[in-house]
C-alpha cells in the first residue's frame, strides 16, 4: 500500500498539469511571441505584396484606401480600395475585397493619344473578390511565416462595364522572413485574374498576370516605419515598377500609410501612383 502512494500523487499531479500546459499554443512557447513584428498590425496593403500574415480566429480587420493613377499622357483615375479579413480557423483567414473606381457614368468615354479614359459605364463598384489565406507554418510567432491565398472574382457583381461574366481565379504563395524584432522581408509569387487593377481599366486587359513582388517593411521609430517594394506582374508583356511609403501606428491594432508609386516598365511605363490609407483591426482571443 505504502509503494502505491507516491504512484497516485503523481497520477493527482499530472491531471492538474496536463490541461494547463495544453492551453499553450505553439506561437506562445516561442520567443519571438512578443516581438512587436508578431504584436502589431499586418495590413495587407499598400502596394502589390500582401503579407504572409493570418489573422487570429474571431479577428476582423478592414483595409481601406484610397490611390490616384496617373498615366504619362491622359487623364489620371482615383479608386478606392476596400478589403475586410476575418480570422476564421486558427491557421485560415476569409477576405472580401471590393474596389471602386471613381468618375461620372454619363460621361462620353474619349481617349488622349494612346491612353484611353475609364468607359462611361466603367465607373463604380467592381466585382466582389472573395478569398482565403491559409497558413502553412505552424507557428505564427515563427520568424519565417509561408502562407497560400486563393481569391476569385464573382461573376456578374460590380458596375456593368467592370463586371465579368466568368469566374477570375487567383492564387499566391506568400512568404516572409522577420528582421530582427521589427523588420520583415515579404514576397509574392503567383498568378493573378482577380479583381481589378488601374493597369486593366488603362491598357483593356483581362487575361490573367503572373506576378511576383518583394517588400520591406522596417521602422523608423516605435510607431512609425517606412515601406519599399519592387514587383513585375504580366504574361505577354511585363510590367515592373515599385512602391515606397511611410506609416504611422498610434496603438497595435490601428495603421495610417501614405505611399508614391512608379511604373518602370510595360505600356504604363512612366504612370504614377499616389495613394492613402489605414488598416484597423478588432477582437481576436
Amino acid at each position: 500500500m505504502r509503494k502505491t502512494t507516491p504512484l497516485v500523487l503523481a497520477a493527482l499531479l499530472a491531471g492538474r498539469l496536463t490541461p494547463a500546459l495544453a492551453q499553450n499554443t505553439p506561437d506562445e512557447n516561442n520567443d519571438n511571441a512578443d516581438a512587436p513584428f508578431v504584436q502589431h498590425i499586418r495590413p495587407d496593403r499598400p502596394g502589390q505584396t500582401i503579407t504572409a500574415g493570418v489573422l487570429r480566429p474571431g479577428q476582423f480587420q478592414l483595409e481601406t484606401g484610397i490611390q490616384r493613377f496617373s498615366p504619362r499622357a491622359g487623364v489620371g483615375v482615383s479608386s478606392n480600395v476596400n478589403t475586410l479579413r476575418i480570422g476564421f480557423w486558427n491557421s485560415m483567414e476569409l477576405r472580401l475585397t471590393q474596389p471602386y473606381v471613381f468618375g461620372s457614368p454619363g460621361t462620353p468615354a474619349i481617349s488622349r493619344g494612346e491612353v484611353p479614359i475609364v468607359r462611361a459605364d466603367s465607373a463604380g463598384w467592381a466585382p466582389l473578390t472573395v478569398g482565403a489565406k491559409l497558413m502553412l507554418t505552424p507557428d505564427r510567432a515563427s520568424r519565417f511565416q509561408m502562407s497560400l491565398l486563393f481569391e476569385a472574382a464573382l461573376p456578374n457583381t460590380g458596375q456593368y462595364g467592370l463586371r465579368r461574366s466568368t469566374w477570375a481565379p487567383a492564387g499566391r504563395v506568400l512568404l516572409s522572413q522577420q528582421l530582427g524584432r521589427r523588420a520583415a522581408l515579404e514576397a509574392n509569387f503567383g498568378f493573378v485574374q482577380s479583381g481589378l487593377t488601374l493597369a486593366d481599366v488603362f491598357n483593356g486587359e483581362i487575361s490573367g498576370q503572373y506576378i511576383g513582388s518583394l517588400a520591406l517593411t522596417a521602422p523608423v521609430s516605435d510607431k512609425a516605419g517606412y515601406f519599399v517594394e519592387g514587383y513585375g506582374r504580366g504574361r505577354a508583356n511585363l510590367t515592373s515598377g515599385v512602391t515606397a511609403g511611410l506609416y504611422y501606428r498610434p496603438w497595435t491594432g490601428l495603421r495610417f500609410d501614405a505611399t508614391v508609386g512608379r511604373v518602370l516598365g510595360g505600356v504604363s511605363a512612366g504612370a504614377t501612383v499616389v495613394g492613402v490609407g489605414l488598416a484597423f483591426r478588432l477582437g481576436g482571443n
